[in-house]
């Protein structure tokens, strides 16, 4: 029989790793599809909010004023909540190389 290249982890201990990365995974797929549907908000709360700053430039009216404030709102809203998303995808796949690590044995 030939040795691996590292040490071997238990089929308990392997068990759990495996579970471990299939949650990781699902976590990071859902996490990218919240990041997708947010993309698209985003582009629309950009939009709205550009276009409310450009009646409120010609209109110079308070309410115009109000209008972009509120649009521009949302907008730093939705990025704020996609930097959240990008960092916890970021902590997901590290999470994941982890596991993946703990499953294949560095090499001598």
């Amino acid at each position: 029989m030939i040795e691996s290249a590292g040490p071997r982890i238990g089929s308990m201990r392997r068990s759990l790793v495996e579970r471990s990365l299939r949650d990781v995974h699902n976590r990071l797929v859902r996490a990218r599809q919240e990041l997708a549907v947010l993309d698209e908000q985003l582009l629309v709360f950009t939009d709205t909010a550009d276009d409310a700053r450009i009646r409120s430039l010609v209109s110079e009216t308070p309410l115009a004023g109000h209008e972009y404030a509120s649009a521009q709102r949302h907008a730093d809203a939705a990025m704020g909540a996609r930097g959240r998303i990008l960092a916890t995808i970021g902590d997901l796949e590290r999470r994941q190389d982890e596991l993946l690590g703990q499953l294949v044995p560095e090499p001598r």
